[in-house]
């Protein structure tokens, strides 16, 4: 079988007797190229199937309406979300999205950047990987071209970062357990150092205080991953303890859902001996019975918003631009995992 052969400008400019440039504005719409000559470049573009290399047409503009996208993964269903508002958002700008996902490796985060970089996107958005410590990779490309953070982001990155109200959402779900009679609460969190991790801490602990509950060490309990698995393993050391917790805050419903279903296994009654509560308000929180109360992240709102602080900077001409903090507010779901009908 022979190599399939690529129309050029070259080859449509030789058949029609034209130079290359009058062909490329022909196909461009041109003010200078008659509308004879126009009619007659896309009529043989169209009968050669010509496709124009969007590539080497932005690096002759110094623009490609192309964003890069780079994820930790894309498989989870938060992130799923948002990438459809980014997508949705996009089209509506006239934006093309190129998107990769990391694998929550920072080499492969910075091999993608660099990627993007060559593949002459005109911005990036990121959500970082969890392992990210040094960013001064992110930094040389935010020197580079317009970057927007969402999600999973970074204080030491001055660009413009858009995220949930963690630490309020994390506020308002220990209060809810509180409003129902509990008062030993425990928290499953990340045992690596994540912004996310971190605020949804600093939550739970802001909201202790402030009802005057001692804070138990004993009952605050660090993993991994966050999943269903380790979610499992958790509830099975918490039940193990003398004084067990009467309720429990995991701060994803991975490990909400793992939570539960361990307390089932030991016949735990829910939420009446301990009740539950995750964080994003996934599929699957309404599946696992007893339903989950949840705290429903935004994705596509999350998404469209990064989109346009990302085009914003993209299409702004001063030199200066400001990196801002963008808060999206959180909703509390709540269902039979705390309270009973």
């Amino acid at each position: 079988m022979s190599k399939k052969k690529v129309t050029t400008l070259k080859e449509i400019a030789s058949q029609l007797n034209l130079s290359i440039s009058t062909v490329s504005r022909a196909i461009n719409d041109h003010p200078d190229i008659s509308e004879s000559t126009k009619i007659n470049v896309r009529k043989l573009a169209d009968h050669l199937n010509y496709t124009p290399n969007i590539f080497a047409k932005g690096f002759r503009q110094h623009k490609t309406n192309i964003i890069g996208v780079i994820v930790p993964t894309i498989t989870h269903y938060f992130t799923s979300t948002i990438i459809k508002g980014i997508l949705e958002e996009a089209e509506l700008k006239g934006y093309r999205v190129i998107v990769s996902e990391s694998n929550n490796d920072v080499n492969r985060q910075t091999e993608m950047m660099h990627t993007m970089i060559q593949f002459g996107v005109d911005g990036i958005l990121m959500s970082l990987s969890k392992m990210t410590k040094n960013v001064d990779a992110i930094l040389q490309t935010v020197d580079r071209i317009p970057c927007v953070l969402f999600d999973k982001v970074s204080s030491k990155i001055p660009c413009s970062q858009i995220v949930i109200n963690e630490e309020e959402a994390s506020f308002n779900a220990i209060e809810h357990l509180i409003n129902i009679g509990k008062k030993r609460i425990a928290i499953i969190k990340e045992s690596e150092f994540s912004y996310n991790s971190e605020k949804r801490y600093a939550g739970y602990l802001r909201a202790l205080k402030e009802h005057n509950i001692p804070v138990d060490d004993k009952i605050i309990l660090s993993c991994n991953d966050i999943s269903m698995k380790e979610g499992k393993q958790m509830a099975s050391i918490l039940l193990s303890m003398k004084e067990r917790p009467d309720a429990i805050f995991a701060i994803t419903d991975g490990a909400a859902i793992g939570v539960i279903k361990t307390l089932k296994k030991f016949n735990i009654k829910i939420p009446e001996d301990i009740a539950v509560i995750g964080f994003s308000n996934s599929i699957h929180s309404t599946i696992i019975d007893p339903q989950l109360t949840t705290v429903d992240q935004p994705g596509s709102r999350i998404g469209t918003t990064a989109v346009k602080y990302l085009i914003e900077e993209i299409e702004n001409t001063n030199d200066t631009l400001t990196s801002k903090t963008i808060e999206i507010k959180t909703n509390l779901i709540i269902r039979e995992s705390t309270f009973k009908v």
